[in-house]
């Protein structure tokens, strides 16, 4: 840990009531930037000649200025940085804006001879200081620091740039001083404002979110993730509120400041770490807390949601998932509290803040007569998520962000750990394949997938690294890793012990993996890396094939669509190392890996048990029958897990053409005896597919038919488990497939299921008092309103704008997607356009809600492409959320002309661009070529399959 730089008490009041004497004049320029903001979507504060530098106009290409170039030099490297920030919570009267001001110190050590200062900032505007400049600059040790000769604002990079007229000495020490302001805008980036209504007033929170790239509107840093180091952080807040940072809080002060009476908190600098993993927080918000081993844990919320006992469940977890980690990693948690908090408004799930964790409501509070099952499930595990990245991410840091995997993946597999330690009796683990397997096998099987390592040099733009927090980051290492048994406990414990407050790469881990395998004697067919960079360094997975008649195993790269063109080079030529389990009737065999080995005989031969490998599998036609005949006459004889992934291998298969679409459907044929939750999931998702191509042709009719066929004997078995659905089932699985039979039951026109779910729902409407179990409420909120009318869709509405619980909103905001009537569609396309209506954390998905509707398909699309540019500038290019909603609204095309149409709202949109939906748009070409050639190829065969499935 460096030294700090303080500034005194009195100085630092000095320094910020001059700040706030240049308010006025930062107040005009509000209104100049609001006016600014209006005209141009890259909303870069404006300036004037009074007191700030007016930035050049970029319109040519870049050149090879260094400046122009989005990855900083490697000439400065930061120490430490005094960030005092005051965000004004109240909306000025004249310009309609919230604002706040700062002002920053970073010393930083020459590390090459240089004249230039490149600092990353963005949408900050500048009071000049000596000598009419934007930034001024001090030396350290009695070197006198070189002037400035020039500065201004690099807008398409987002630096401030200083010139000097002389070169700052290798090994020497300086000082950059900044004076800024910035808007408290409402768009979920950076240091921004969250508001809600409680008791009537309209509250404001001011908070942050700076993954990956916007610690840059917040105040001027070296925002890069190699970039560590230590910040003392001060905020100035109004009296009464509370603010919060990564560090314990370690003076508070009433001050006045230009008449204003305010409050000081300075908090204890923090450990080295990344400016993306900052945070500070002023809310008037409540608390609990709990001390476990010395540490701090405390659960901020709404004062309404603390008093109501809604975080009690995620103090309650938060101390055992966080002495299990410590006892995982055998590494002690480093910080002396850990706080998390509840925002009304916040784009991600949650974020990994070191010491101050950020949630949305739904992610963090749970109420017992609002909250489901699933939503204490999404709590427990995004907890454990989040405190596991507090060691594999935090302590150790990716060096840059096409190594993002190493964060996100590795903390997406613990969490099921973390989650299991706090839940056992739920077997979440067993969870992975549907939640993480399934979900990448769906992307990674495109042609337009990516390695889950990218070149450093092809990741450069905020843009491109926002499109990185995709399925393959977070679930493809969940996939490789479960039961892998290279992934070897002592090498992650050796891992973070050596690169402990510092950075690593992929490579660095390897090592660690390999000493693990060498010290154990693990036998492995390769090196580590070997054996790791064929599934890191490539994308997709292979396809398994397990010939029992010729006693071959083979592999290939598995591919959605057999003849799209895969124009991304692989060293590996497309091949894996693949460890391989099996069982062969009912006997579990040794593990193999994939080099020559065979398996023949005339049993039944099951590969990949309990799909710990990340692969499909495929068998001889003869294997298949016999697989089948299990299914049908003792389908318990095949592992739970397994008969999930039968029904998703074989479905897939069968897009990727190499079985048919009919075997693929035989393998539904046993779930009229299967009561699991798993195989229904998996068989759920995976019809899923079906409705989408067909819910708009002749095969709808007889497709729901046969479904319901299928599904009634488990809709029996649950109305008989709880007593005419007057209790809950006990197990935690149970409870999801209770929601699955209700929920295909009444889709597939079961009438005694519609009539109990419109039941239920008019019930509520009469007595105000809601029947409907939480478990339930989306799927039953969801086919009484597309039962019914605008009554329901508006006492739903109703309710929506009502609800005090967030969990219990989302719940409604889904259903209300549901209903058939176009115009209430349309009119709830229009108010996602409007925050007081649709928060804009829920925009985006609200949108994809509706066009997951078959009748609010084509009315989101064509709202989507009438306003592309309007969301994409208010909701951000660089929301994670952009890819779900170009996915979201073109899942179902399936025609030549909706495949004309994408490719001329690609064409339309170039020059708008679509920030982290840039690779969804050609992910969406290609399924939907793909989906054109699979309905011309097996339109017909399923229709008459499905129809000769109902012959008597």
């Amino acid at each position: 840990m460096g030294k700090g730089f303080f500034i005194s008490k009195a100085v630092g009041i000095a320094a910020i009531i001059v700040g706030a004497g240049a308010l006025a004049t930062i107040i005009a320029l509000s209104v100049v930037y609001s006016q600014e903001k209006a005209k141009n979507n890259d909303n870069v504060l404006p300036t004037d000649g009074g007191t700030t530098s007016k930035p050049p106009v970029t319109t040519t290409a870049p050149s090879n200025e260094p400046w122009d170039k989005y990855r900083l030099p490697k000439s400065l490297v930061p120490d430490h940085y005094n960030v005092t920030l005051w965000p004004r919570l109240k909306q000025n009267l004249t310009t309609g804006l919230f604002i706040f001001t700062g002002q920053s110190t970073v010393e930083f050590v020459c590390a090459e001879e240089t004249d230039l200062i490149l600092i990353h900032s963005n949408k900050l505007n500048y009071t000049k200081r000596e000598n009419n400049h934007l930034a001024s600059l001090t030396s350290l040790g009695g070197v006198k620091a070189p002037s400035i000769k020039s500065s201004w604002l690099q807008q398409v990079t987002q630096y401030l740039v200083l010139q000097l007229d002389g070169k700052l000495m290798k090994d020497h020490r300086y000082h950059l001083h900044t004076d800024f302001t910035g808007e408290l805008a409402d768009d979920l980036g950076g240091f921004y404002r969250s508001e809600y209504m409680e008791d009537g007033v309209k509250k404001v929170v001011a908070t942050t979110q700076m993954q990956p790239t916007d610690a840059r509107k917040a105040f001027p840093c070296f925002d890069e993730p190699a970039m560590k180091a230590i910040f003392h952080i001060t905020l100035i807040h109004d009296l009464g509120t509370v603010a919060l940072s990564n560090g314990e809080e370690k003076e508070s002060s009433n001050v006045n400041i230009e008449g204003h009476d305010v409050q000081k908190t300075v908090f204890q600098p923090t450990e080295k770490m990344s400016t993306y993993l900052l945070a500070f927080i002023v809310s008037d918000f409540s608390f609990i807390n709990n001390t476990i081993d010395g540490v701090l844990i405390r659960i901020f919320a709404r004062t309404p949601a603390i008093a109501a006992g809604q975080g009690d469940y995620a103090l309650n977890k938060t101390g055992p998932i966080l002495k299990f980690f410590e006892k995982y990693y055998n590494s002690s948690y480093p910080l002396p509290k850990s706080d998390q908090i509840a925002l009304p408004d916040f784009n991600a799930g949650a974020m990994e803040n070191w010491g101050l964790i950020t949630y949305r409501e739904t992610a963090l509070l749970y109420d017992e007569t609002f909250s489901s099952n699933s939503n204490k499930q999404r709590i427990a595990t995004i907890i454990a998520h989040e405190l596991a990245h507090m060691w594999f991410g935090n302590l150790v840091t990716l060096r840059w962000w096409n190594d993002l995997w190493l964060n996100e993946g590795f903390a997406s597999y613990v969490e099921y750990l973390g989650a299991h330690e706090a839940e056992p009796e739920w077997n979440v683990k067993d969870l992975i394949v549907l939640s993480d397997v399934h979900r990448v096998f769906a992307v990674d099987a495109l042609a337009s997938s990516h390695p889950l390592s990218s070149k450093e040099e092809d990741i450069q733009k905020p843009a491109q690294i926002s499109e990185l927090f995709d399925a393959i980051s977070y679930s493809k290492v969940t996939s490789l890793t479960q039961n892998n048994k290279l992934i070897s406990l002592f090498s992650l414990q050796t891992y973070l012990a050596e690169f402990a407050f510092g950075n690593a790469g992929y490579t660095d881990l390897w090592s660690h993996l390999q000493m693990a395998v060498d010290a154990t004697g693990t036998d492995i067919p390769e090196t580590v890396s070997n054996i790791m960079n064929t599934w890191v360094l490539q994308m997709g997975f292979p396809v398994v094939t397990v010939n029992t008649s010729t006693g071959i195993i083979s592999q290939k790269h598995f591919l959605l669509d057999p003849d799209s063109e895969v124009t991304t080079p692989s060293i590996y030529n497309y091949e894996w190392i693949v460890p391989i389990k099996w069982m062969k009737t009912e006997t579990i065999q040794h593990p193999k890996w994939l080099k020559n080995e065979s398996v023949s005989g005339s049993d039944w031969v099951l590969a990949n048990i309990n799909v710990v490998g990340y692969y499909r599998v495929n068998y001889d036609q003869g294997n298949w029958e016999r697989l089948l005949g299990v299914l049908s006459t003792n389908h318990v004889a095949i592992p739970v897990i397994n008969r999930a992934q039968l029904v998703d291998d074989a479905f897939n298969l069968a897009r990727a053409k190499i079985i048919s679409t009919v075997l693929a459907l035989r393998t539904t044929k046993y779930l009229n005896k299967e009561r699991e939750y798993m195989p229904w999931e998996s068989a759920v998702g995976n019809l899923d597919f079906f409705y989408l191509m067909f819910d708009r042709s002749e095969v709808y009719g007889p497709m729901q038919d046969y479904l319901r066929n299928q599904v009634t004997p488990l809709f029996t078995h649950y109305k008989s488990l709880t007593d005419n659905w007057k209790n809950v089932p006990v197990g935690h699985m149970d409870q999801y497939n209770q929601v699955n039979a209700i929920s295909l039951a009444c889709r597939t026109g079961l009438r005694e299921c519609q009539n109990l779910t419109n039941q239920w729902f008019n019930q509520w409407m009469e007595t105000k008092l809601n029947p409907i179990h939480p478990n339930l409420r989306s799927t039953v909120y969801c086919n009484a309103i597309a039962a019914g009318g605008a009554k329901e869709w508006e006492f739903a509405w109703s309710q929506f704008k009502n609800a005090s619980i967030a969990i219990e909103a989302d719940k409604l905001r889904y259903a209300l997607a549901c209903t058939k009537q176009p115009w209430l569609l349309n009119r709830y396309l229009e108010y996602t356009l409007d925050p007081n209506m649709i928060r804009k954390q829920d925009a985006t998905s609200t949108i994809v809600y509706i066009a997951n509707n078959v009748i609010g398909q084509s009315l989101a699309w064509d709202f989507v492409r009438a306003r592309w540019s309007y969301i994409f500038t208010q909701y951000g290019g660089g929301s994670f959320s952009f890819s779900n909603l170009v996915n979201g609204v073109t899942e179902r095309f399936s025609t030549e002309y909706e495949l004309q149409q994408l490719k001329q709202f690609k064409e339309d949109n170039a020059e708008v661009g679509f920030g982290s939906g840039t690779l969804a748009v050609d992910q969406s070409i290609e399924r939907t070529i793909a989906n054109i050639k699979w309905i011309a190829e097996n339109k017909q065969n399923v229709l008459d399959w499905f129809k000769a499935e109902e012959k008597p």
